[in-house]
């Protein structure tokens, strides 16, 4: 093996703040860790699968959503996590894109936000004991769901 990289990190093992399940569209990867940062994640869980929340809310096979309950379930295992963070984002290959919305950003947000509750609903029956949160990402912030 050749080395090609240096650092130093903390080897202790960690708690966890909050497992956090999104897309792994890079425009996003920036301002939601920022956002993270913000709201006091300093050690997420990521969780990063195409169409993110979608996986919870509207599989395609029901594997993915199995796959993404397990990881999570692993992160609460292994990381005592107290909590999930379910994130979808505009214009989102996973479900046709804003063109899907025939560009309309109001009816996508307003998808997404449907998306994100029956997210949020199904995993907060899988997995009883877990807090969950959910946020929609535009090209011009975050937004809770409430």
């Amino acid at each position: 093996m050749k080395k090609v990289f240096h650092w130093t990190s903390d080897d202790a093992a960690y708690v966890s703040d909050a497992v956090v399940v999104w897309c792994f569209d890079s425009r996003f990867d920036l301002p939601f860790r920022k956002f993270l940062q913000r709201s006091g994640i300093r050690n997420p869980d990521m969780v990063k699968v195409a169409g993110g929340a979608k996986c919870l809310a509207s599989p395609g096979p029901e594997s993915n959503r199995d796959f993404v309950v397990d990881q999570i379930n692993a992160s609460i295992r292994l990381h005592k996590t107290p909590r999930a963070i379910l994130m979808l984002h505009s214009d989102c290959g996973a479900y046709g894109g804003l063109a899907a919305f025939q560009g309309d950003t109001e009816a996508e947000a307003k998808h997404h936000e449907a998306e994100l509750r029956a997210a949020t609903e199904f995993l907060t029956a899988a997995i009883p004991q877990i807090a969950v949160d959910s946020y929609f990402l535009n090209f011009e912030g975050v937004w809770e769901i409430e």
